[in-house]
């Protein structure tokens, strides 16, 4: 959609691509990183010294009013809390460990740990309140050796804690009925001069914290975040995003702190420019984005971020209410969008119902990163900005490029790539090539070969995994295995869809013959007519169904399905010569069957839950 932007100050690069002996090229712009402090926590130091009423963060209470700290509250309480830690001797090898979502606790211990040097690590909550083996927290735990947990309510908490963590100290937001040290008992504590040394002592190389991968395709790696890391990435999301470093930003955010986006990239914003995060407790899913569109109605943000699931939905909401459309939009200067590719539909909506509302667009940055370069790697114009493309490097960031079965596989050099993953030198020593770049395992294109001033555009994963447009990782290999399992003898090979989509189908290749026995037309019916047939599809349905109530997430809840009669072609690249389906090829080659099964007027063709 054509439209002039709203007036923002966006940084612009020129970048320079050169040729390595070896065939690949690297890529960075010209203009240099600015500086940037030694620790993220001088930026706290200096907010409270400059601002020391402007309010820092807030949290809706049970009573829902806004609990609200300012940057000098937080850094009184971080003192308290940093010397609580160090009562405790905690360091890089007993770290903290925080189990529970989004909170001012949460972030409040987060900050006092990084303000003394000790790391913590934010864990998802969902390895203590959904697994029922505890697996992967168990994993977690056993990498970290914490010597010190936080949860939320010690009740909901206190089953996987004892299952994994019996003898750390732990403690509660509110305890409940276990014996767990109550948070606000801590912030009695009596601060010395213990805590201004341990500060001085933080360098750009100390760990902050650790963040756990999601572990889609085995157990979780513990990427270390360093001091350099963060402050790096933030100057050069404020050299791209100039018009924060003139107006504080004001957020109002969900996304979660066990990931990058949500912890380092958005809170890391607010903590750098001096701005105010108001902590969104809704979700981007019926029943949830209720919350959200509360909070929204009363605080209007300045940066919007968000998964594509959850831009879909508000795009919904703000077509239906002019209202919350006016405010939304009274002080937006900028969105951005991660974990996923936004269809282009909503998009158009968004610039459609800005351009209604205050007569221009409001920019929708792109871009590309990972936790391991914390996160951000590259970014697309505002011009070039449209899902799927990737821009070009940020200030102070090398890209490399590197054939790869015909493909360019990204890498990426630069101050805010990790060191490594904790306590795992062979995984590390095997993510990183002879010059030092990391191995991102995403690819990507020149938008235009013959410009590359124009940027880059994401070309999939070099590997097969994929995630939905919420953000969710799909782990191919594990469920296409499993279908395969479940559906025996029917289902003779199965292959995987929906990238960016908002949930997972599938593309069957049946086994003639079983299809025709259970169909009971005859040895002459047509292989079509069999596919057709009532008791084949209903088998498939039964699948599916089977499916849903194993799932354990949308990661691997199958909704549709077509059966293909057509076999796979070794000439078209979609079998090997050993017999494995390249799950690629086929989906480029029957994208019209892909699109059958994303369409919201399916054919016959379709079998189908909803």
């Amino acid at each position: 959609m054509n439209g002039a932007f709203r007036d923002v100050r966006i940084g612009r690069t020129t970048a320079d691509l050169q040729a390595q002996p070896d065939g690949s090229q690297v890529l960075r712009v010209r203009e240099p990183l600015g500086t940037y402090p030694d620790t993220l926590m001088e930026r706290l130091d200096h907010w409270a010294e400059v601002a020391p009423d402007r309010l820092f963060v807030a949290q809706r209470d049970a009573t829902g009013q806004w609990r609200r700290f300012s940057y000098r509250q937080t850094r009184e309480v971080v003192r308290k809390l940093a010397q609580a830690l160090l009562d405790r001797g905690l360091s890089s090898e007993r770290p903290v460990a925080i189990l529970s979502g989004n909170s001012i606790e949460h972030l409040l211990l987060g900050l006092a740990a990084m303000y003394v040097g000790i790391p913590y690590a934010p864990i998802s909550p969902a390895y203590s309140l959904i697994s029922t083996d505890y697996g992967k927290l168990r994993h977690i735990i056993e990498l970290l050796t914490p010597g010190l947990l936080l949860v939320e309510k010690g009740d909901d908490f206190a089953a996987a804690v004892n299952a994994v963590a019996p003898s750390v100290e732990t403690w509660a937001m509110d305890p409940g009925q276990q014996s767990m040290t109550a948070f606000d008992a801590l912030l009695a504590t009596t601060v010395t001069e213990a805590v201004d040394e341990a500060h001085a002592q933080v360098t750009p190389d100390t760990i902050a914290k650790f963040l756990f991968t999601s572990g889609s395709t085995g157990m979780p790696k513990g990427v270390i975040n360093t001091n350099r890391m963060l402050c790096s990435n933030q100057e050069m999301l404020v050299s791209l995003m100039e018009f924060m470093r003139d107006e504080p930003p004001v957020l109002v955010d969900w996304l979660p702190w066990n990931h990058t986006f949500g912890g380092n990239h958005n809170v890391g914003i607010v903590l750098y420019n001096g701005g105010s995060l108001y902590i969104d407790d809704g979700k981007p899913v019926p029943g949830q984005i209720e919350k959200t569109l509360a909070n929204l109605r009363e605080i209007a943000p300045t940066v919007y971020f968000n998964v594509p699931k959850g831009f879909e939905l508000l795009a919904a909401e703000l077509d239906a209410d002019e209202s919350l459309r006016r405010f939304f939009f009274s002080k937006l200067k900028l969105m951005f969008f991660a974990g996923a590719g936004l269809a282009q539909h909503v998009w158009d909506k968004l610039d459609e119902l800005a351009q209604e509302t205050i007569g221009s667009k409001v920019g929708m940055l792109t871009g590309l990163g990972a936790t391991e370069t914390a996160p951000s790697a590259l970014f697309a114009s505002l011009e070039e900005s449209q899902s799927g493309v990737i821009g070009l490097p940020a200030h102070g960031v090398d890209i490399k490029l590197v054939p790869n079965g015909g493909k360019l596989e990204c890498r990426v050099r630069g101050p805010n790539v990790m060191p490594g993953y904790w306590r795992q030198p062979d995984i590390t020593a095997r993510c990183f090539d002879e010059d030092g770049f990391y191995c991102l395992g995403d690819a990507a294109k020149f938008i235009d070969p013959e410009n590359p001033q124009r940027g880059l555009r994401f070309d999939g994963r070099i590997s097969e995994d994929f995630k939905l447009d919420t953000g969710t990782w799909v782990s191919v290999g594990p469920l296409r295995a499993k279908i395969i399992a479940e559906g025996a003898p029917l289902v003779q090979d199965v292959v995987i869809a929906g990238l960016d989509r908002p949930f997972v189908s599938v593309l069957i290749f049946p086994d003639r013959e079983q299809c025709r026995q259970l169909a009971g037309l005859g040895k002459d019916a047509a292989l079509t007519e069999v596919l057709d047939s009532e008791p084949v599809r209903s088998r498939v349905r039964a699948l599916l169904q089977q499916l849903v109530d194993t799932s354990t997430g949308s990661s691997n809840c199958v909704r549709r399905a077509i059966l293909l009669a057509e076999p796979p072609k070794l000439d078209a690249h979609e079998i090997t010569d050993k017999g494995s389906i390249n799950q690629r090829a086929v989906l480029e080659n029957r994208a019209e069957r892909v699109a059958d099964l994303y369409s919201k007027t399916p054919t016959d063709a379709v079998i189908r839950l909803d």
